[in-house]
Formats: C-alpha cells, structure tokens, sequence
C-alpha cells in the first residue's frame, strides 16, 4: 500500500496494489475509485484534499491483530 499526497494539485492517492486501471469513477464529489481488469479497487483518489483530510502530512498506520 502506498499514500502519496501531492501538494500542488492538494491531491491524496491511497493505492491497494500496483494493477492496471480499467475504469473509474466519482463515487462522491472529489472521491475517484479506480478498478482494475479483474473489477476490485486499486486505488482511491481525494480530491482537495486539505478540505477534507484533516492533517495531509501526516499519516498514523495501525494492524490491528
């Protein structure tokens, strides 16, 4: 899994997995889901992120056992 925000664009990308997109789409205004060949998400996509997220720089990861 990898998250990358891009401040320039204020965009956030949580990608699952490396896989080629077949198609997206908006499932709520400024939320892109991109699926892959096989129809499971590959990755999310936020849009104005800082609107959104409330700290964009900085992650908290957990695994929860």
């Amino acid at each position: 899994m990898k998250i990358v925000y891009d401040r320039e664009t204020d965009t956030l990308v949580i990608t699952l997995r490396e896989a080629r997109i077949e198609e997206s789409d908006e499932i709520r205004p400024g939320v892109i889901v991109d699926f892959g060949y096989d129809g499971q998400i590959v990755r999310f996509e936020i849009l104005r992120a800082s609107e959104t997220v409330q700290k964009v720089t900085e992650m908290q990861f957990a695994v929860q056992t």
